[in-house]
């Protein structure tokens, strides 16, 4: 099992597929863990190896939160996260290149979500590395940004612990209600893979400072690398208006509104955004 390490901190790692030219690295949203990107990972998987990284506080990596933090019951953590312990994107970006130097990788096509996608857009301002980033359902922050409805961020540090269907009620601004009434057993799945992969609480609410907190608006133009935005049209978590703000401001851009697409847009449409992915990475890798 590959880790990275970075100033005491173990980040895990997994590789698969063809390990011919860059890969393509699979950032994670707010909690979220690596199962989001099954999908594209199954479909880049015969031309690039596929490298996904447990975000800091997910899945297999350290959380690296104080121990009292942890300890405290949700009501009094949560603030207190949110405004003194929480992860910051910088650092988050930090891990990605540890992770990255660990594997010895030069180049990499970085696709992210949510917060994953500002981390890819953190990554490409502090590091050398990306040769291309994908930014699905995210945003640049800071004031020129659309804010996450303040219903998304209840749902963002929501605490669900491993409960069923406390994880099922926080999911519902991810999927529409079309794509959660039609997929009940695929629901089901997604429930268990979250039970089994996902960050803790306070892990998630760390995260969602770090997302709640970005801001790259001034820096966009540091960004020189090709860059996909993929939206879906009715993202209930991170507003269209933000995927059309990065892409009529960064310089070389390419933008992909999934209609009715959901902030999950890329498990609930995954034939389209794996079509649109696959071919901005033959076109621009």
């Amino acid at each position: 099992m590959p880790r990275a390490m970075r100033e005491g901190v173990s980040i895990y790692y997994e590789r698969d597929g063809n390990d011919d030219g860059d890969p393509v690295v699979f950032l994670q949203d707010v909690g979220a863990g690596r199962w989001t990107w099954r999908w594209q990972r199954e479909a880049v998987a015969d031309e690039y190896e596929a490298v996904a990284p447990d975000s800091r506080g997910t899945g297999r990596s350290d959380a690296d939160l104080p121990p009292l933090v942890s300890r405290l019951p949700g009501p009094l953590r949560t603030p207190l996260v949110l405004k003194a312990a929480g992860y910051s994107v910088e650092e988050l970006a930090a891990d990605l290149e540890a992770v990255l130097e660990d594997a010895s990788v030069s180049g990499a096509h970085l696709v992210g979500a949510g917060l994953g996608g500002a981390v890819a857009q953190q990554y490409a301002v502090d590091y050398s590395r990306a040769a291309t980033l994908t930014l699905c359902g995210t945003t640049h922050g800071g004031g020129d940004a659309v804010p996450i409805p303040d219903e998304a961020r209840d749902h963002l540090v929501a605490s669900a612990g491993t409960d069923r269907k406390r994880i099922r009620k926080r999911m519902r601004p991810v999927f529409t209600e079309r794509f959660t009434n039609r997929n009940p057993h695929l629901l089901d799945r997604i429930v268990e893979w979250r039970r089994e992969q996902d960050a803790s609480d306070p892990a998630r609410e760390a995260q969602a400072t770090a997302l709640l907190e970005f801001d790259a608006g001034d820096r966009l133009d540091e960004i020189r690398v090709p860059t996909l935005v993929v939206h879906g049209t009715d993202d209930r978590v991170i507003p269209v208006e933000n995927g059309r703000l990065l892409a009529e401001t960064l310089t070389d851009s390419r933008l992909e509104l999934v209609d009715g697409g959901s902030h999950f847009t890329f498990v609930e449409n995954a034939t389209r955004v794996n079509e649109v992915l696959l071919s901005f990475l033959e076109e621009r890798g």
